[in-house]
């Protein structure tokens, strides 16, 4: 269910998203090698056609995959977007009658897959350098100290500077109706934006976002400069959790295995009732639409899935696919 943040005095606490830590300092899905298989992206275009394209880092050191999705047909109107991070995972919760429902709305939106560009289904040490705008520094369970992320501000000037651009010379872009989602550091990456460069995108949806990430660096400095300085910049804020998330239901986990006990002291970096904290304090500021919708029973890895349909259905009014998520298969349901 969804509820106003301006409307609702008191949500059920929200947690933070629970990604498991690695051997080194970055954070990781519980399957680090799943990749993509066969996606609406190697099937023939029906109700929308796929355009990619590459963009190197300066550094030529990563490489991004991005997947356009263009109405087939197309009017004079410019149409909304939605940019989505972990491009190569969202095309797998994609298919072709969820395309085809898009595609019937009055004003189809064009959808832009932002990955890397290689077939895993997430890239996690890249995304963990690209998606955090903070260095983290803790221990892992040797208890050697590492050092990583930071590399959210380069990534966004990617997006505004050379995605973004690309995009409209392919699509006929409405500037007005931009929405960017992401899920877990995903998601923290889509505050991050919010706090830096509010007239990017006029819908943020943050989806179970790791604000524990660097000690919970986004609940301090930066939270309070964006609330200062934002001067009245409209915008829509959606905050996704999972219902096992809230709770702090993370599954089955092996308290001897010191990976375990590393994360769950690296997540300690923010109170359970942080983003419940930060909901609040974001309804207050002038402009800005804040909304939380919690997911029954959900747990991290599902919301990815879950997350990325209900964006759809609140955007462009397509059914709401989320509640099927929560019954996807185990092995679906595994990665964090």
């Amino acid at each position: 269910m969804m509820f106003s943040v301006r409307s609702v005095g008191c949500l059920a606490a929200l947690m933070m998203g629970g990604l498991m830590a690695a051997p080194y300092a970055h954070a990781q899905q519980r399957n680090p090698q799943q990749l993509m298989g066969r996606t609406v992206l190697d099937e023939p275009a029906s109700s929308y056609r796929f355009e990619r394209f590459v963009i190197d880092s300066p550094d030529q050191q990563r490489r991004w995959r991005v997947n356009v999705a263009i109405p087939a047909k197309t009017g004079k109107t410019p149409a909304p977007v939605l940019y989505a991070l972990d491009g190569n995972a969202v095309a797998m919760v994609l298919d072709q009658p969820l395309l085809d429902e898009l595609a019937a709305r009055k004003a189809p939106p064009v959808l832009v897959l932002i990955g890397y560009d290689n077939e895993l289904r997430i890239d996690s040490p890249s995304r963990t350098r690209d998606y955090t705008a903070w260095i983290d520094r803790a221990d892992d369970e040797a208890g050697t100290t590492q050092a990583t992320g930071g590399g959210a501000a380069a990534f966004l000037d990617v997006i505004e500077r050379r995605i973004k651009p690309e995009v409209e010379r392919r699509a006929n872009i409405d500037p007005q109706q931009q929405a960017l989602w992401g899920h877990s550091l995903g998601g923290l990456f889509v505050l991050n934006t919010l706090y830096t460069r509010p007239a990017a995108f006029q819908y943020f949806l943050a989806a179970s976002p790791s604000l524990w990430w660097a000690q919970g660096a986004a609940l301090g400095d930066p939270e309070q400069q964006f609330v200062q300085n934002v001067h009245g910049q409209p915008a829509k804020v959606w905050l996704m959790l999972g219902g096992a998330e809230r709770v702090g239901d993370r599954g089955k986990r092996d308290m001897n295995n010191p990976r375990v006990v590393a994360h769950l002291r690296r997540i300690g970096g923010a109170t359970p009732d942080a983003a419940l904290q930060l909901s609040t304090r974001l309804a207050k500021v002038p402009a800005l639409q804040v909304q939380y919708r919690e997911f029954p029973g959900l747990g991290h890895g599902p919301m990815l899935p879950a997350s990325f349909h209900a964006a759809l259905h609140e955007l462009y009014g397509v059914a709401d696919r989320s509640e099927a998520d929560g019954k996807a298969p185990a092995a679906a349901n595994a990665t964090e």
